[in-house]
This record gives C-alpha cells, structure tokens and sequence, in this order.
C-alpha cells in the first residue's frame, strides 16, 4: 500500500462540521471561522532524517526547509501564512547546538514572512530526528485557488524550473507566495497546486480532482541544469525529461487557466517577475491520465512522481 493508497483508506470517514469548506485533499484545508471575507489556511507538514535530509545537512537548512514546506502549500492555495507552531523529535543523545541553529533556519524564513512561531513540542525519537510544521493562514474568500477547478481546453503553466533538487536546491527553494497572490489577484486562474511530488504525479491530482486529462509538450518542459548534469553521472542517473517529470520537492506553481487568457498572462509575468521563468507546458483535454506530444507524435506518459511507501 503506497502512500497514496493509505490516504485515501484514512479518509474515507473523516469527521467534519459547518466550518470545513475543504477538508483532506488539497494542498491546505480551508476553514469558515468567521472571519469576514477572509478564509482560514490550516496545514501540517513533516521532515524526516533519512528522508528528507540526512544528518550531514546543516541543521538550519532542515529547519528551513521544514517550514517552507508548509508555506509552499498556503502559496498553492494564493494564502498568506501568519502562524506555525513547530514539534521537533530527538534522539536521547542529542545535540543542544543544533537543534538551536535548526530553530534559528525556521525563524530567518518566519521573519521573512512576517510568521509567528507561537508554540510547540519537544519529543524523543529513538534514532533519528523529525520535525512537524503545523501552519495557519488566510486568503480572500474570493481568491482561494483549489486543485479542482481546472477545465478542457485550459492552458497548463508552470514556474521555475524542474528536477535535479536533490543536488541542493530541496534545501533552499523560495515558496512562491508572492507570485501566487499575484496571480490569483490579476487572473482567473482555475486551478493549482505546488510540484512537490513530481510535475508527473502532482498534475495527476489536479486531473483526479478536476475529473479531465491532460496533454504536455515535451519541449515546453522547462528542464533544471542540475537535472541535466545529473542525468551524464553514471548508468543509474535518470534522463533529465524523467528527472523533470518525477523528482520531487522543485516546490513550484502548477495551475491551469483558460486558453484566451495564457499570452497575456505569459506577457504581465515577465514584467513583474523577471527572474523567474514561466512555462506553458501543455493543454487540459477531456477524458483522463497525461499524454506527451514531441516530433513523433502523442503517447501516455506512465511515469509517475515521488510516492512514500512505494
């Protein structure tokens, strides 16, 4: 059983009320509190030692990347977070220091994002050591951008560039917080989601919630030169393209938006942000699942992305 798999055995019989506008599912819940036009952001998240970094990593950059995680999902959904409270898990044996200069990597991103750490928890764990990131925000209720909305004939973007995070980057991405809002703010976008899992398994669940298929153009695939470089090591490096498609953690902004709208979005982006790429990479189709498109026609991508368990 895959993590996936295990996701949907566990929800199946959730228990809800009035305030859940959208429960498991999406990159964040969206809750009702009462607060005006505003919506509540609740998200949690984890990092492990072993697997999503090792104990040669500098503590603040685990700490670091244990938040950013987090605001990574309040941008997916075009949020601002405003809090986080933090459970670290610890050998008996550890290291006062470091899990100080772990605090200091998760405090420096709060700062810059103007986030409360409001409290938390200390536990051991035998072995290695973990860290829970459970993060509140708010979006306009207007503004909330969801996995499900996307349609046939929707052009498929994409920020940044993909694969190869493992050689540093799963450490030190930037959440897309600001280009989120901005987005949700000047166009309709329909819908989105962060690449955390593999552009190749996470359009699957704007797929799966939108209930459409998709087509990608091969070429339009924006290729990270790290997945290049990696991709010439060895017999068992993998192709950049499959690099692209299915590693994970490149933390970027998938969504989809009507057609009629790509060419000025695609011309207002790089106005405003001139040093990050823009990618349309392809077509929202009726019907299910992701077929590429390069010189020699059309066939089903199999590939699939990062999955826990599998």
């Amino acid at each position: 059983m895959n993590e996936f798999e295990l996701i949907a055995r566990l929800t199946r019989a959730l228990p809800t009320n009035d305030s859940v506008v959208v429960g498991a599912g999406d990159d964040c819940a969206v809750l009702d509190v009462g607060a005006g036009d505003r919506l509540l952001l609740f998200k949690t998240d984890a990092v492990v030692e072993g697997v999503h970094f090792t104990n040669a990593t500098p503590p603040e950059k685990v700490g670091r990347k244990a938040l950013a995680r987090c605001l990574s999902d309040i941008a997916a959904m075009a949020g601002t977070p405003t809090a986080a409270v933090i459970t670290v898990g610890l050998p008996k044996q550890f290291n006062p220091v470091s899990v100080e200069k772990l605090y200091a990597g998760i405090n420096a991103l709060a700062k810059a994002h103007g986030v409360a750490i409001v409290g938390g928890e200390t536990t051991t764990n035998p072995e290695r050591v973990f860290i829970s990131v459970a993060l509140i925000g708010n979006v306009p209720r207007e503004k909330v951008l969801l996995r499900s909305g996307a349609k046939a004939g929707d052009a498929i973007f994409v920020t940044g560039e993909l694969g190869g995070s493992i050689a540093g980057r799963h450490l030190e991405f930037e959440p897309r917080l600001l280009e989120a809002r901005w987005l949700a703010e000047h166009f309709p976008i329909h819908s989105m989601m962060d690449v955390s899992d593999g552009l190749a398994g996470d359009l699957r669940h704007i797929l799966s919630a939108s209930n459409v298929g998709a087509e990608l153009l091969r070429a339009a695939i924006p290729i990270s030169r790290a997945a290049r470089v990696l991709s010439k090591r060895g017999d068992a490096a993998k192709p950049a393209l499959v690099a692209a498609l299915t590693d994970g953690e490149d933390f970027e902004l998938l969504f989809t938006v009507a057609s009629k709208s790509a060419v000025p979005l695609l011309d207002a982006w790089k106005k405003q942000f001139r040093k990050l790429e823009l990618s349309c990479i392809g077509k929202i189709v009726n019907g299910e699942g992701i077929k590429l498109r390069d010189e020699t026609g059309v066939r089903p991508l199999h590939a699939h992305g990062y999955v826990h368990f599998s």
